[in-house]
């Protein structure tokens, strides 16, 4: 089987800097004057983390007849100084779903497993981590919440 590529160009002019990809572009975080409306390099590299475990959980779900109506990363990252690296990153991957636990665990065993972003991150930080159900209230736009 062939390798696959990935390309992403970025670009940083007049304080301004953004990443492209096929059609999309993200606004990012890279002057040295922190921007409230872009990610950082260490946010992205969370966001990549976050969207590859929902995109695990979703092919997990597909592959094994799961039914998931909804998931949800929350991710925080604890950057060392010296040398400067993302020494630890926790994660909570959230799942709305009525499967049994034994078939949740199964699909957070497929995340850490064949996550190409997660096994990258997870070979040179302290990874760590659970899954757990999402429970949404009602549709009036109040917060989920997690029940373990």
């Amino acid at each position: 089987m062939a390798d696959l590529e990935y390309f992403v160009t970025s670009k940083f002019a007049d304080g301004a800097g953004q990443a492209f990809c096929k059609d999309a572009a993200i606004p990012l975080d890279a002057a040295l004057d922190s921007r409230s409306d872009a990610f950082n390099p260490a946010e992205l590299l969370l966001a990549a983390l976050s969207a590859c475990m929902t995109k695990g959980a979703l092919r997990a779900a597909k592959l094994n007849n799961f039914e998931i109506r909804a998931v949800e990363v929350r991710l925080k990252g604890i950057r060392q100084d010296a040398p400067p690296r993302m020494a630890r990153i926790e994660y909570e991957l959230l799942v709305e779903t009525d499967e049994p636990d034994r078939r949740l665990d199964l699909i957070h065993q497929n995340v850490v497993k064949f996550g190409t972003v997660t096994s990258t991150v997870a070979a040179g930080t302290n990874l760590t981590g659970k899954i757990a159900r999402l429970r949404r209230e009602n549709a009036t736009g109040t917060a989920a919440t997690a029940q373990s």
